[in-house]
């Protein structure tokens, strides 16, 4: 039937996310704005395509009204800059105008994966990459971090090697790295890439697992209150920006199963204010101290897993068999600790970052950048000096005492910055400062 038809057409219309992007209306950055009458999961799906590409979030404004939601993105390139790349506007609106997630990036489509986990020692990551080179192993990308003594590591490896009795033989000897003689234990398995989550996503997921948050205290870095006058928990986290911190406060959240409402993200300098009106998925607010505490340590653990003191030494050069066992091994004869790596390949061609530390997880002292430089290839190996976010804020002359009220330091959230911003992403005031 024609009526048929054209419902049809409406419900798709209102279930898929309109796109809009503008760089008119704020001279410092481009506005991304997400609206759908589809809410479950479309927060994080954005936040992951913009970080993906490397954009910055400087400001954003989230809003949820009934089952009409709208997202507001404030975004530059890496440079400081409005997106002037037709390419990637173009990317950013067919990857979130669709009902279905973003697509998965090409390289990594019939790859066979492997997990890792165990606790963390010296050299851990290079004998990970000693073994593959062994055993011939083409490794096409890697993802590993390191937090509290666990390590989290993906590694992707060609899909026409990766029959399953070599595949036995490689998760045995693997698994027996891992497990050491660490009564913490490790492990190891093999999935098809495209069975397995976005990198990062679960790479949180397997530090998270395994508790890297146990041994911790919290900080004053993210609060959580109540507003139970509305049935929200507020969530708020301060600390310095760095690229991807969206992101990762984002996926944390939607990994226990909150929904975000309401929020606000906002960028001063190098200090990032965000903060989130959430519920469970059944609508619930936080009812508890001990559940208020875990999303604190957990909101604190996700920060810190991708924010490390240290040194960022970037990798170009023609990839090769054995390269990264190689490479990692000269770190750990120099004294380096890979704290994290991102391993990729384009071609044939190698572009590798790995964040390093000394033994002890402190500054690295130059001589021992110099030698491993001198040994890899001054040309093909740049050093970069990597700060940690400031999880801890200094009380400001005017700062009255948060020790009450589960505040952490951070203070209260604000209800009148609130609906003033939400105005601004609506349209109907315009605020760049």
């Amino acid at each position: 039937m024609e009526w048929l038809d054209e419902y049809e057409k409406l419900v798709i219309r209102m279930n898929t996310p309109r796109v809009v992007i503008d760089n008119a209306v704020c001279p410092t950055a481009t506005l991304v704005q997400v609206d759908s009458a589809r809410e479950t999961g479309v927060l994080l799906e954005a936040v992951q395509v913009l970080a993906d590409l490397d954009l910055s979030i400087n400001k954003a404004y989230i809003s949820s009204d009934g089952r009409w939601f709208m997202d507001v993105f404030h975004v530059t390139d890496r440079l400081g800059r409005k997106l002037a790349d037709d390419s990637v506007i173009t990317y950013i609106e067919q990857s979130l105008g669709t009902w279905n997630e973003p697509a998965r990036p090409a390289a990594l489509e019939g790859l066979t994966a492997l997990e890792l986990t165990g606790a963390d020692r010296t050299g851990l990551i290079s004998e990970v990459f000693a073994v593959l080179a062994d055993m011939a192993c083409s490794v096409v990308e890697a993802r590993a971090w390191t937090h509290r003594g666990r390590l989290g590591c993906l590694v992707y490896l060609r899909d026409e090697e990766a029959d399953t009795e070599r595949m036995a033989r490689i998760e045995a000897r693997l698994g027996h790295l891992l497990r050491g003689d660490s009564s913490a234990g490790g492990a190891v398995s093999a999935v098809p890439s495209a069975a397995l989550a976005h990198a990062d996503r679960r790479l949180h997921q397997l530090l998270s697992a395994h508790r890297d948050h146990e041994r911790a205290s919290p900080t004053p870095a993210v609060s959580v209150q109540s507003w139970a006058e509305r049935g929200y928990s507020v969530v708020t986290v301060q600390c310095r920006d760095r690229p991807k911190l969206l992101f990762d406060v984002v996926c944390t959240l939607t990994d226990m199963d909150y929904v975000v409402f309401h929020g606000t993200i906002d960028t001063t300098g190098d200090q990032a204010h965000q903060e989130f009106y959430i519920r469970h998925a059944d609508g619930s607010p936080i009812s508890s101290e001990a559940e208020r505490q875990r999303v604190s340590q957990c909101l604190q653990d996700a920060i810190e897993r991708r924010s490390l003191e240290g040194v960022r030494l970037e990798l170009c050069t023609p990839d090769r068999p054995g390269l990264l066992s190689d490479v990692t091994r000269t770190f750990r004869e120099n004294g380096l600790l890979v704290a994290q790596a991102e391993v990729s390949t384009k071609g044939d061609m190698a572009s590798n970052v790995f964040y390093v530390t000394d033994a002890t997880g402190q500054a690295v002292d130059q001589s021992a950048i110099d030698a491993v430089r001198q040994r890899v290839g001054m040309d093909c190996l740049i050093a970069k000096e990597e700060q940690r976010p400031h999880l801890y804020q200094k009380a400001g002359p005017g700062d009255g005492d948060n020790s009450n009220g589960g505040g952490g330091g951070i203070g209260l959230f604000y209800l009148g910055n609130f609906v003033k911003r939400n105005l601004v992403s609506l349209g109907l005031i315009k605020s760049c400062s």
